[in-house]
């Protein structure tokens, strides 16, 4: 199966790349334009496979995609290139609404255009996966209330409604063209290779240097956490098997609050890399003040893809959160040169106009 991945640099798209490649049966071509955190050192592992392509592109370039796709014979289009950080949005929403809203209708138009050119048995084959976020539905109340298929849009933040747009556009496509369109809506992601402005990294890095670890407000706002790799063979399973007109809800199970999250890495880090002279990595917490429009939980009803498509997560929140603190402690080598070069760790989101 040819499978073209946008997005294939960043953070859920490196982790669908080295999953796919590693299928022989598969022939995965990554088309990423390297924004700032967009990296190939997160593809060192799969970068000399034979079925393994990179190609810097932009999604808003729908001719350039046009022959990409008619020359790698493209099965299955995995759409992940966006945009994706609420904080970045704040400070600077256009590029969220050119990257993720047009840059989403530029490639649906060129896959339509791709596949009205296929045969009848080819576009029965041909997916494409839309991927998107929880964030889109808004948020819940602390006690009680869950995201499924079913629930309304409410997007909070530039960034959601960038996202919750795209979705529509993807639909819209199925629904008025026929386009096969499958779609992911999942919560948050952590594991190795996460870019270091988001939460658990960031954490993670701040420790290390002995700097402060920024808590939002008081920390008691709620996300279900998503092991990145449990996330990659869920969209593996939607693009090959999800049926088109059909969205997918895919978490973790694992509702945790922010400074809870940031508790538990202290105390991993006082196991494994402990603090000089006995403190406590804990004594680094610091909280500031709050993110504009800072959704209070996310919890999100995985049921539909566990019974129609199989799928389960392997790793718990412990676990998954114990085998991401040993990769940032074991590969210095990836995040240094980002910390060093291109983010960090000083606070975004503070801005309070729109740009």
């Amino acid at each position: 199966m040819n499978i073209l991945v946008t997005g294939g640099a960043g953070f859920i798209g490196s982790a669908v790349c080295r999953l796919l490649a590693r299928d022989p049966a598969h022939r995965v071509v990554n088309l990423d334009k390297l924004t700032y955190a967009g990296n190939l050192a997160s593809l060192r592992e799969i970068d000399n496979l034979s079925n393994y392509r990179f190609v810097k592109g932009d999604i808003c370039d729908d001719a350039a995609v046009l022959e990409l796709l008619r020359t790698e014979k493209i099965d299955v289009l995995m759409h992940l290139a966006a945009e994706s950080h609420v904080d970045r949005s704040i400070d600077g929403p256009a590029a969220f609404i050119e990257t993720n809203v047009v840059g989403t209708f530029r490639l649906l138009n060129a896959a339509l255009t791709y596949w009205r050119e296929l045969s009848a048995d080819a576009q029965q084959r041909f997916r494409f996966h839309h991927i998107s976020t929880d964030e889109v539905f808004g948020d819940l109340p602390f006690d009680s209330g869950i995201f499924t298929e079913e629930t309304p849009y409410a997007p909070s933040s530039p960034y959601s409604a960038s996202k919750a747009a795209s979705d529509h556009l993807a639909r819209a496509w199925h629904e008025t063209y026929g386009l096969p369109v499958v779609l992911s809506n999942c919560s948050n992601n952590y594991g190795p290779y996460h870019f270091p402005e988001k939460l658990i990294p960031l954490v993670i890095l701040n420790a290390l240097d002995e700097r402060p670890l920024p808590v939002y407000g008081n920390g008691a706002n709620v996300r279900d956490w998503l092991f990145v790799e449990d996330h990659a063979r869920a969209l593996e399973l939607v693009a090959t098997r999800g049926t088109p007109g059909e969205s997918y809800n895919i978490g973790g199970r694992a509702e945790r609050t922010n400074l809870s999250v940031v508790e538990t890495i202290c105390d991993i880090l006082d196991r494994k890399r402990p603090r000089r002279g006995g403190a406590r990595y804990r004594d680094l917490i610091a909280f500031v003040t709050d993110r504009p429009g800072h959704d209070r939980r996310y919890a999100i009803d995985s049921s539909k893809i566990e019974r129609d498509l199989g799928w389960q997560r392997r790793e718990t929140f412990e676990t998954g959160l114990a085998r991401t603190v040993d990769w940032y402690l074991e590969n210095a080598w990836w995040w240094q040169p980002i910390r060093a070069d291109r983010y960090s760790g000083e606070r975004l989101g503070v801005t309070k106009g729109a740009a």
